[in-house]
């Protein structure tokens, strides 16, 4: 390998630029300052108004999806508890001959002259 051949040189200088956006990309993802080309620094943007709205209503909707998921816990544990037996107790409930028919009877039978 010739250390001074061309090839070398422009490879180093791809590895080391490659790192320079590597860098930077790491450092803005966490919230970083940035380096510019020179060694500099660049602050990001500071939060605006519409930044912070939308952060306020995002811990807002986490919240209430939180409240949201602690009800559905307390539901499911109602539905799947062995006491809940719905549908057995109006089953048996069907079963009970009623001591006296209050009920009107329907007659389906005849039709009403409409007016």
């Amino acid at each position: 390998m010739d250390w001074g051949s061309p090839e070398f040189v422009i490879g180093i200088i791809a590895v080391s630029y490659g790192a320079w956006i590597i860098n930077n990309w790491i450092r803005a993802k966490h919230g970083y300052e940035l380096e510019d080309e020179w060694g500099g620094k660049s602050t990001p943007k500071a939060d605006n108004a519409e930044t912070k709205r939308l952060k306020a209503e995002n811990a807002e909707l986490n919240s209430k999806l939180d409240h949201m998921q602690d009800r559905m816990i307390v539901l499911e544990k109602i539905v799947t508890d062995k006491g809940y037996g719905l549908a057995d107790e109006i089953e048996a409930l069907r079963d009970v001959p009623s001591k006296s028919d209050a009920g009107i009877p329907l007659n389906l039978n005849t039709k009403e002259k409409q007016s």
